[in-house]
């Protein structure tokens, strides 16, 4: 059993939902966002995506696409984030997805990426811009199915596109809160109730939320209606707004315990 596996179970049978933590690889440097990364694992995350910088990133918001054009001028690359991932293995066992775009994993090689994640301690890699249609060019290389391949759906994806796209994915589904950019405001709970049902139709792969969910409350409403919580703008802009100071991976493990509290089911 993979590690994604492993952590959705134990967390079912503590009746807990997913804390799914995304920050850039290399924000703002190699060796400050490996403490900062650190912290956050040992403060009750989850799972990590740790997203490669990429100079289009054409999904995020400004704040991701600030902490991107940070990780690229220190220099930082796939080579550096797989890196990064071996450094972590030597102290977290949480699993670790790699997020990207297609462009960079293109560039290094799809049979290559697939080997060095691997041997780096990744467990899986989620695409933003290559739908079940278009991966084939990718996955053709891959020997094996190790590396979990995780899927996106969206508020527009009809259930029989859901179950095309729940075919081919493995690890959990991300789906989209909602259209538009990482960062923005406003959950329609009611709606993201509506779509996680209809993904439990067709898959019993888990159902992580993400998109727009920043605090506490929101944490909690849309853990009572899916699997798992990915936070992602709200962590970056800790980072910007604290970058140089001492006690940054304090901040970031204290928001996370908070926001980690919240995963965690009423006693019946």
């Amino acid at each position: 059993m993979n590690r994604i596996d492993a952590a959705f179970e134990q967390l079912a049978r503590k009746k807990e939902k997913a804390l799914v933590g995304f920050v850039t690889a290399g924000d703002p440097d190699t060796g400050q966002s490996l403490k900062l990364v650190s912290a956050m694992c040992a403060a009750g995350l989850d799972v990590l995506e740790l997203g490669v910088p990429f100079s289009d990133p054409t999904a995020d918001g400004p704040v991701i696409q600030r902490s991107s054009a940070r990780a690229l001028a220190a220099g930082i690359g796939l080579g550096q984030v797989l890196g990064m991932i071996e450094a972590l293995r030597r102290r977290t066992q949480i699993p670790i997805i790699v997020f990207s775009y297609y462009n960079p994993i293109h560039a290094y090689g799809a049979a290559g990426f697939h080997r060095d994640a691997l041997n780096a301690g990744a467990d899986g890699v989620l695409l933003v811009d290559v739908p079940p249609e278009e991966s084939g060019e990718l996955t053709a290389q891959w020997p094996d199915d190790r590396l979990c391949l995780i899927r996106l759906t969206t508020p527009t994806t009809p259930p029989e596109r859901m179950q095309r796209i729940a075919a081919s994915a493995s690890g959990f589904i991300y789906h989209v809160s909602k259209l538009g950019v990482t960062g923005s405001q406003g959950l329609p709970l009611e709606e993201i109730g509506r779509k996680v049902k209809q993904l439990r139709s067709v898959t019993n792969l888990p159902v992580c939320v993400g998109f727009g969910i920043s605090t506490p409350i929101e944490v909690a409403a849309v853990a009572a209606l899916c699997d798992g919580v990915v936070i992602g703008s709200a962590f970056e802009r800790l980072i910007e707004e604290n970058i140089g100071k001492p006690d940054l991976p304090d901040l970031l493990a204290a928001r996370v315990s908070a926001l980690k509290h919240e995963t965690r089911l009423p006693s019946s």
